[in-house]
């Protein structure tokens, strides 16, 4: 399931080898490559570390009155997440190309509009909160990913589109591209001023989906190449030349899409399309990948897929893999957390078997819960949206997670919550 693409939707509101590069994309690698930070090791001792993505400040701003949300700050706040994962939207922060970023746009606090509400200064806000955390000493490490075009920075309509595809989904023009780099700088300047070491960073969200990059394919045939590899390689390099320092490049983020589609390019076959100076630049690969009540305790899902496709690419098949959306609920839009209680505690224990088989994975490093609450056009978060009870996820995520667990520790007990 692809949680942001589908919030999206419903929004409208260095060398290796085996790669899939084109000889022009090979030789254009010394020009775009720079030197290679270590790669990242979320859990050095092997294990799975535990991630969020949320995007309300509100709901781990350490010390801070947030009024109503305070009791479930504090909820999301004892979770203490190794890392945390901070999601831009681009096409609403910068509309116009004369102005730069704006990263204090207003929210409510909502959710679509649901109370309770507690507004936030929008991106600033969220380094200030990220900065809170870090001052307590409760983990929140920051990675940024970005997503949504700005009307100025699309290319034209081209190539087979869903119907209603607008130009926050298309794919960049060159204008865009040079408004993407200034855009990444300008926050690297903001999370300094804030006092925000982000770490990581990674182009873009979804690359593989047509709700992110449009269209996918020439023509509406899965036979017809895919062409977001190479948009995305574009703002893949252009986000390169941004990093200094110990900042990495993190390389994915793709939609768990089996094969190949008309509206977006299966996990291998888009990693075989990137270039080599792409993929072999990552400190981190990530991956899209969800839980489901008929998912096998031994299917490997998206993840298998990428480690297959990884294995073909030398430089690649050794860094660490990175789950930066999963959770389990609704699966598609508009679900509701249908069923009785007894299959949501059956949902619960499948997280559960997919945090196993991750965690005796040693090249899964983390997962990412997506997202502390509910979004109502996508239930896969920890708590409902009226801010009413705590789903039993959350008691899993609090055993995988929070202060008691070491990453290379031990898988803890299923929580009572999840119990059958």
């Amino acid at each position: 399931m692809q949680a942001a693409a589908l919030v999206a939707a419903a929004l409208v509101l260095p060398a290796c080898g085996g790669g899939g590069a084109s000889k022009s994309e090979s030789s254009s690698t010394a020009t775009h490559s720079k030197a290679v930070a270590p790669a990242t090791d979320a859990a050095p001792h092997g294990g799975l570390a535990m991630g969020l993505s949320e995007t309300n400040p509100n709901f781990f701003w350490h010390g801070r009155d947030v009024g109503g949300l305070s009791p479930w700050r504090d909820k999301a706040e004892a979770l203490k997440p190794t890392l945390y994962r901070i999601t831009v939207d681009w096409s609403a922060l910068q509309p116009d190309p004369a102005k730069p970023p704006n990263w204090t746009v207003p929210a409510d606090g909502c959710i679509r509009g649901q109370q309770p509400c507690q507004p936030f200064a929008g991106i600033r806000d969220v380094l200030r909160a990220l900065h809170s955390e870090a001052q307590a000493g409760n983990g929140f490490a920051p990675m940024v990913v970005f997503y949504g075009v700005p009307d100025w920075a699309a290319a034209p309509k081209s190539g087979c589109e869903r119907p209603g595809t607008t130009a926050r989904s298309r794919a960049i023009s060159a204008k865009g591209l040079a408004g993407y780099a200034k855009m990444v700088a300008s926050l690297q300047a903001l999370a300094k001023a804030e006092k925000v070491d982000i770490r990581w960073w990674s182009p873009w969200n979804e690359p593989n989906g047509t709700f992110f990059i449009s269209p996918q394919r020439a023509a509406c045939s899965v036979s017809s190449k895919a062409l977001a590899p190479g948009v995305y390689t574009k703002l893949a390099r252009a986000m390169q030349r941004t990093l200094s320092g110990d900042q990495q490049l993190v390389v994915g983020e793709l939609a768990g899409f089996k094969g190949r589609r008309k509206f977006g390019a299966g996990i291998k076959e888009f990693f075989g399309a990137l270039p080599d100076d792409v993929l072999c630049s990552a400190g981190v690969i990530a991956q899209h990948a969800y839980a489901t009540r008929a998912q096998g305790a031994k299917d490997p899902g998206p993840v298998g897929d990428l480690e297959e496709a990884l294995d073909k690419r030398p430089c690649a098949a050794k860094k660490p893999i990175w789950v930066t959306e999963s959770g389990v609920g609704g699966p598609h839009v508009g679900d509701s957390r249908a069923g009785t209680e007894a299959t949501i505690k059956r949902d619960c224990r499948a997280l559960e078997s997919t945090f196993k088989r991750w965690d005796a994975d040693p090249r899964v490093d983390a997962a990412f819960q997506y997202t502390f609450r509910d979004d109502p056009a996508f239930p896969v978060g920890l708590v409902d949206s009226g801010l009413t009870k705590a789903w039993p996820t959350y008691d899993l995520i609090k055993a995988w997670g929070g202060s008691a667990r070491k990453p290379d520790g031990p898988a803890p007990a299923l929580p009572q919550a999840c119990a059958g």
